[in-house]
């Protein structure tokens, strides 16, 4: 345990950031603390006392914590205290998460967390990468046996000008966002979200990232040289290489002489036969060896299932490596939906769903910035039968919330502005058959959703999966990958866009790195995939239907005299409560401080009805304007009517009729309609009216 602070700073595209352990969170494993600007960030990585008992897998959980103290917020509820992870949160876990997992031993079974929290908060630094940093750095300077150090770096777009680690201010007008993680060696994660953006503008950004992500590595090599904590061993596990032999002989060639089926069922079915099969063979009852038989069995399909790919060239179904699955599309399936979708690509099925909302539906985002209100969300559902499995339905998790943040991050770039479309936008993907990159085929169901409404979209946009295999310097690249092919495969790489550019990207890497000779062959060989599927979308519809769905609501933007926003809601809301409930529309001031209204309702005639009524209630009074007043007050020499809310004009006696009227109330009486004519505005601003048609003869 260090008892003395020591400080690694390092200056990347000009920001000075700061690496610093021993002082805080002492008794983890390995705790950092990162500073950059006013942010603040502890990592700490804390290992278990021994392996996780009954596990394959490496037991890795990253929590990012945001405190809302961090930027002098105080949490919202009754209890007045963060409690579960915001979506924005979950994120950037599972951001942190991707490149460190394959960094740690292959038969590494110990319990390990890693945990970011957010101290202070700077509004102008983006945490997304540095986050990564921090945790990396922490498990860089523990004892458990992390492969790293990671460095990671943020590149943006701005006015055409690539830019490395840019602030909040600057990423909110670029366009790209790209997030990319890896080692001094080769890259591990990217993430990305652009307006239609070119692969070579890409593959720049990457390398320019690759470059501060050295610098990052290097002050961690540094920082945990100066600590000194020695790595735990792991250690290794032998098999018995005779039963290995006879295995692998039982074994013979009937998984590459099997895998062309390709239907996913019968696949998973004959490999699990064949691993019944082995077990009964070779599990002895007096050695206990139930465990290495099955582990050699596993080794051994794996190896097989890869080189039928990479040295045979033949892939699970029978495809090329460049082959796409077949696709079927059908539109307009919900008839009691805005719009919808069903894409089938292979034996993966999304039914895309759009729903139309007012300003109303707007997304609340209440995190570390400001609040914010989002007008477009995708949500993503993976329910268990899609995989014919029986599971949980109660909650949606991670990776639920990141396909659904690929796919939205997709469409964003070609959904029409604010002031064009002033519609809430929902797209809802339901997976119904998952055998690969069911994100991508969200994409495209999304997109045909949107077509299929109406909705004026910039372009349409199509995704693909790609895979990667591995062995030494021989590698293949397949397209459209399906379950199997992503299991054992060494990469997903998910790409999104349109035919003008990217629009979404994500990869992660399962082994040491990617080189830039097989990023540059996967991104061209992704451009020609997604261009194929975009095609064969395009053949079912080439363009947004001419009209906007009939079922979506009808919505309309209204500027008024921003003086007037106060006569338009009225005492207490009456005024526009009014509106609503004769209309029966919906009525909301967007922005008072420029009189923009908003008014939806669920056909043209009531939007045409609370329209007429915002419009007469809120305009200037002129002479010669005509209205249906209503008698508020009679008196000897004539009568008050209320023109418009609070405002009245007078009727004087003479001008009620052709004739002498004597009484007044012999003529008009309290509550009556009576249609007037502005006469005159005075000096006083007293309004002078007159009747349309004469009270009496």
């Amino acid at each position: 345990m260090l008892n003395r602070e020591i400080n690694k700073k390092v200056i990347v595209a000009g920001k000075e950031v700061s690496l610093s352990t021993g002082v805080m969170a002492k008794q983890a494993n390995g705790s950092v603390v990162l500073r950059c600007g006013d942010a603040v960030l502890l990592a700490t990585a804390v290992m278990s006392k021994g392996p996780k008992l009954g596990v394959d897998f490496f037991p890795l959980t990253v929590e990012y914590v945001e405190k809302m103290y961090a930027s002098g917020k105080i949490p919202g509820g009754f209890f007045k205290r963060e409690t579960r992870p915001s979506t924005a949160a979950t994120l950037v876990a599972r951001l942190i998460d991707r490149p460190l997992r394959p960094l740690f031993p292959k038969y590494f079974f110990n319990d390990v967390q890693v945990v970011v929290t957010v101290l202070s908060y700077d509004p102008e630094v983006s945490l997304d990468s540095l986050s990564i940093v921090a945790a990396s750095s922490a498990l860089a300077v523990s004892n458990i046996p992390f492969q790293g150090p990671v460095g990671a770096a943020t590149v943006g777009l701005v006015d055409g000008q690539l830019v490395v680690n840019p602030s909040v201010t600057q990423l909110e007008v670029s366009d790209l966002h790209i997030v990319v993680a890896g080692t001094n060696d080769a890259i591990l994660m990217v993430e990305a979200g652009a307006n239609e953006v070119s692969e070579s503008v890409i593959l720049e950004a990457i390398r320019l990232a690759h470059a501060a992500i050295k610098q990052f590595v290097g002050a961690q090599d540094e920082l945990a040289a100066t600590v000194g904590v020695e790595k735990v061993l792991v250690p290794g596990v032998i098999n018995d290489s005779e039963l290995v032999s006879a295995i692998t002989l039982a074994m013979g060639n009937q998984i590459s002489d099997s895998l062309r089926s390709g239907n996913k069922q019968a696949t998973e079915q004959f490999l699990a036969d064949l691993e019944v099969k082995i077990i009964d063979q070779f599990v002895s009852d007096t050695s206990d060896n139930l465990a290495e038989v099955k582990r050699i069995f596993s080794s051994i399909k794996k190896e097989q299932i890869r080189q039928t790919v990479i040295k045979d060239k033949i892939r699970p179904d029978g495809r090329g490596l460049d082959v796409i699955r077949p696709i079927e599309i059908e539109l307009g399936i919900l008839p009691g939906t805005h719009g919808s979708a069903l894409f089938t690509r292979g034996e993966t099925q999304s039914l895309g769903v759009l729903t139309l909302g007012t300003s109303d539906d707007q997304q609340l985002d209440d995190g570390l910035g400001e609040t914010v209100h989002r007008s477009y969300y995708f949500h993503y559902n993976f329910p268990p039968y899609s995989v014919g499995e029986v599971g949980n339905m109660a909650r949606t998790g991670r990776r639920e919330l990141g396909h659904g943040a690929l796919a939205e991050r997709a469409i964003k770039a070609i959904l029409p502005k604010g002031d064009q479309f002033p519609y809430t936008v929902r797209l809802v993907s339901e997976i119904l058959e998952s055998n690969g990159s069911s994100s991508m085929a969200s994409v495209c169901s999304g997109t045909l959703a949107l077509m299929d409404a109406g909705v004026p979209i910039k372009s349409p946009v199509s995704g693909i999966a790609m895979g990667l295999l591995l062995d030494g310097s021989d590698y293949v690249i397949l397209s459209d990958i399906q379950g199997l092919e992503d299991h054992y495969g060494d990469m997903d790489f998910k790409v999104a866009g349109s035919a003008h550019g990217i629009t979404a990207l994500q990869l992660d890497i399962k082994v040491g790195g990617l080189t830039q000779e097989i990023l540059e062959r996967a991104l061209d060989q992704a451009h020609r995939g997604r261009m194929h599927i975009l095609g064969t979308m395009m053949s079912v519809i080439s363009a947004p239907r001419g009209i906007l769905s009939a079922n979506a609501p009808k919505i309309e933007t209204l500027m008024i005299d921003p003086e007037k926003v106060g006569v338009l809601i009225g005492p207490g809301g009456k005024m526009i409560r009014k509106i609503e409930e004769e209309s029966k529309a919906n009525v909301v001031v967007t922005d008072g401080s420029i009189g923009q209204v908003s008014v939806s309702a669920k056909n043209q005639s009531d939007l045409d009805l609370a329209k007429k009524m915002i419009i007469t209630l809120t305009r200037n009074i002129e002479a010669g304007d005509e209205y249906d007043g209503k008698v508020t007050r009679v008196t000897h020499f004539g009568a008050f009517v209320e023109i418009l809310p609070g405002k009245e004009g007078l009727i004087h006696v003479s001008a009620m009729a052709k004739r002498r009227i004597e009484k007044v109330d012999e003529v008009v009486s309290l509550g009556q309609v009576i249609p007037v004519r502005v006469k005159e505005i005075d000096a006083q601003n007293r309004i002078n009216l007159v009747p349309v048609s004469p009270l009496a003869d």
